[in-house]
């Protein structure tokens, strides 16, 4: 999940702590959002038609073999749809069909870390930093020899997808992102928050442990299933929905991904030199100005902020879509058709 406009991933915590840390970040602005309430999105009971991909290719892209699925014209505009955490490719299995069908060449990639990717070299630092994640998408955008794609994600998704719109708009057609604009500061993250808001991500307080990271390993599905229920209150997954997604947390470097993110978010774990000068870049969350949806859910279990406090952070042509219907924090899994429709309307700003 994400939460920070800068932080780490945030779960729960309500409008108040929110507001706090908009300050903290240095969003608060007089920008009224242009926030409209979109028409009721799907039943969040609902758990889609469709059951997987049907196949999963393999390339080298920079220090990964990135495991993706792909559908819909070869010869199509690329979207390039990006998971959170603890989720998987699955949370667009009900998205891509609906941008294929549309004409879209449709790329899902596992994040390094999750399902089929893999590090190509064991000695690799095993490092979940934002910009590096980001690099990541680059690098098989690379491999793949697409130039330009719409890019569009939630939780992690939603953060590495406001990266690559400010460090490199050349390669974003249009962005779409669920709960706004998603950046990571360091410095902002060592100021404590109030003992409500800091209760709420208790999680992250635990992964800095040693007991806390030999628990998720033992734990890591009902520690992901956890997170699903009060994410997502009222989105009724079944247990099929959710193991089809947890075999990727099987990645034999699924739970050092998820400790370094979220240890290096409080400074307690190093990044790597090598990306200094993109966060040195990111460190002031510079503005985003390719064509922009944000969304988010009415009832999204994890804290978010008001589209007011990020409005100012898009420069270009920009909506936002407030979605009704129970809608939690897995969002294109719980409403696929209002979230391909973003990914299709942006394109068309």
């Amino acid at each position: 999940m994400s939460e920070e406009i800068n932080r780490h991933r945030r779960i729960f915590f309500g409008a108040a702590a929110a507001t706090i840390t908009a300050a903290q970040f240095g969003i608060v602005g007089s920008a009224s959002a242009q926030t409209a309430a979109s028409k009721p999105a799907s039943s969040p009971g609902r758990t889609g038609g469709n059951t997987s991909f049907t196949s999963i290719k393999q390339i080298d892209a920079g220090l990964l073999n990135i495991g993706y699925a792909e559908t819909g014209p070869a010869d199509g505009p690329v979207a390039i749809l990006l998971h959170g955490w603890p989720y998987d490719i699955h949370s667009f299995v009900d998205v891509a069909p609906i941008l294929a069908a549309a004409g879209y060449r449709v790329i899902v990639p596992h994040l390094r870390g999750h399902g089929s990717t893999r590090f190509l070299s064991d000695s690799t630092v095993r490092n979940a930093q934002q910009s590096a994640v980001a690099l990541d998408i680059i690098a098989l955008m690379d491999a793949l020899k697409i130039q330009k794609a719409s890019i569009a994600g939630f939780d992690w998704g939603a953060r590495t997808a406001c990266i690559l719109a400010v460090l490199w708009p050349e390669r974003c057609k249009s962005l779409v992102s669920v709960s706004g604009y998603l950046m990571t500061n360091l410095e902002a993250g060592k100021k404590p928050l109030p003992p409500k808001a800091e209760f709420d991500w208790w999680y992250q307080y635990y992964f800095t442990t040693e007991r806390g990271q030999a628990g998720y390993t033992q734990y890591r599905r009902e520690f992901g299933k956890l997170i699903w229920e009060t994410a997502s209150p009222k989105w009724k997954f079944d247990d099929a929905t959710f193991e089809r997604s947890a075999a990727s947390f099987d990645n034999p470097d699924y739970v050092a991904i998820v400790m370094h993110n979220y240890r290096w978010r409080l400074s307690l774990a190093p990044g790597e030199a090598r990306y200094d000068e993109l966060e040195k870049r990111l460190a002031p969350a510079p503005a985003i100005g390719v064509p922009t949806i944000t969304l988010e859910g009415d009832a999204n279990g994890a804290p978010f902020l008001d589209p007011s406090k990020y409005r100012n952070k898009f420069t270009g042509k920009y909506a936002h879509r407030t979605l009704q219907g129970g809608i939690g924090h897995n969002l294109p899994q719980e409403a696929p058709e209002a979230f391909a429709q973003a990914v299709i309307d942006v394109d068309r700003f």
